[in-house]
């Protein structure tokens, strides 16, 4: 995550979590000329739109005052999703057993993907089947939900 990253989820998270949510990942994106924030927020029982209507209400005064952001930006408030991006620490730990699908910056064995079951994570790397990944050489990861079931 990069600084304003973590200074708008520790802004936004106690109001967030007050309103009976938790912050999943906030991610400060620019994609051709406009920039997005975009704050996934969970709950035991899903999440739907009149949910995030809700955090965007409550947060988005806080966010204007602050003015962390001196560009114009989308705000974006949604579920993380059923395929879940893997970014932090504590993500990839509650997902050692899951089965994943991670982007390289290099290849490992001539390949720049690599799909299969997260064994292991720890700060150096990860194993996904018996494949052991250095975490700087994961351009990107996610889960990968099993749609036959």
């Amino acid at each position: 995550m990069t600084t304003l990253e973590v200074k708008i989820e520790e802004l936004v998270k106690p109001i967030i979590e007050n309103l009976g949510y938790s912050v999943y990942d906030v991610m400060y994106q620019k994609e051709g000329k406009e920039n997005y924030l975009r704050i996934f927020i969970d709950s035991p029982n899903g999440i739907g739109l009149n949910d995030c209507e809700l955090v965007n209400n409550s947060i988005t005064d806080i966010l204007d005052e602050k003015d962390y952001i001196k560009a114009q930006y989308y705000l974006e408030i949604s579920s993380p999703g059923l395929e879940r991006n893997l970014r932090r620490k504590e993500q990839f730990e509650n997902n050692v057993g899951s089965k994943v699908e991670i982007h390289l910056y290099k290849q490992i064995d001539g390949k720049k993907e690599i799909v299969g079951i997260l064994k292991e994570y720890n700060e150096e790397y990860i194993i996904v089947d018996d494949i052991k990944i250095e975490n700087k050489n994961i351009a990107s990861a996610k889960t990968v939900y099993n749609w036959e079931e």
